[in-house]
């Protein structure tokens, strides 16, 4: 009898074997979910501000450049990088026409080079007018005023009243205007034995328009120069055009002796 059950015992333990066997073999294995492809996005090399640029500032290669911008939302607007290789070095030198923020595209119509008609009103600052003076290369601070220089202008003339009354020639010498902003420096060369010698300059100021009638009728007086001022004459402490800045009529500020005068021009 004990052998009997031994075997019944053994038949049921190689039964269950077998059974779990069998359902083990029967199950699938887990699959991990499949991925989804990974899309590449489409992109071009775009020419963008590096920084923020006031109108009127110097592009250099320091504050433009190229950045990705995905293809979809690029325009034909945009300067890319596959169509202008050279955009970097071309535009630097040209001047902003309009504030540009850090990141924001460059378009053709935001900068102007100094070659092109409209120079001089990107960096003409609001409400004021471009004006020239003759200068000549041999006075007026030796030749060497440049843009963004700083001047006085000066006015000298006959002092017809002085005459009349002492019978001797009086030349006088007034400040017009003060602190005046240089915008452009034009210079004429004339070639002499092969040599190119400057026999003219002409300097664009940046004047109010009562600056303007003050100077151009200053013109009919007398002879106009420029005085350099110094760099440490900073033009955040001195309001440009100085005293004259809010002058409403055409008039000349003259101090002599101490005493001051005002001499109104005829227009």
């Amino acid at each position: 009898m004990r052998a009997a059950r031994l075997v019944v015992l053994g038949v049921a333990v190689a039964a269950g074997g077998v059974a779990a066997f069998l359902a083990s073999g029967s199950r699938k294995p887990a699959t991990e979910p499949a991925k989804a492809p990974l899309v590449q996005l489409a992109t071009v090399d775009v020419l963008v501000a590096k920084a923020d640029l006031d109108r009127g500032q110097l592009l250099t290669a320091t504050n433009i450049g190229w950045q990705t911008w995905p293809k979809a939302a690029a325009n034909g607007n945009f300067i890319t990088k596959a169509a202008r290789p050279d955009a970097v070095q071309k535009y630097s030198g040209g001047i902003v026409r309009v504030p540009v923020a850090a990141g924001q595209p460059i378009y053709d119509p935001m900068v102007v080079f100094a070659k092109g008609s409209g120079f001089l009103a990107a960096v003409l600052p609001k409400g004021m007018r471009a004006v020239a003076v003759s200068i000549s290369p041999e006075s007026d601070a030796g030749g060497f005023i440049l843009p963004e220089d700083h001047v006085d202008i000066l006015l000298t003339r006959h002092d017809k009243a002085a005459e009349k009354s002492t019978g001797t020639e009086q030349i006088v010498t007034d400040t017009i205007l003060r602190n005046v902003r240089v915008l452009a420096v034009d210079q004429t060369v004339e070639d002499k034995n092969g040599q190119k010698v400057v026999i003219g300059k002409t300097a664009t100021i940046a004047l109010t328009p009562q600056q303007a009638e003050t100077l151009e009728a200053a013109h009919q007086i007398g002879t106009l120069s420029l005085s350099l001022r110094s760099l440490v004459d900073s033009p955040s402490m001195i309001p440009q055009g100085g005293e004259d800045h809010n002058d409403k009529d055409a008039a000349i500020h003259t101090v002599r002796y101490g005493v001051r005068s005002l001499t109104t021009v005829a227009r």
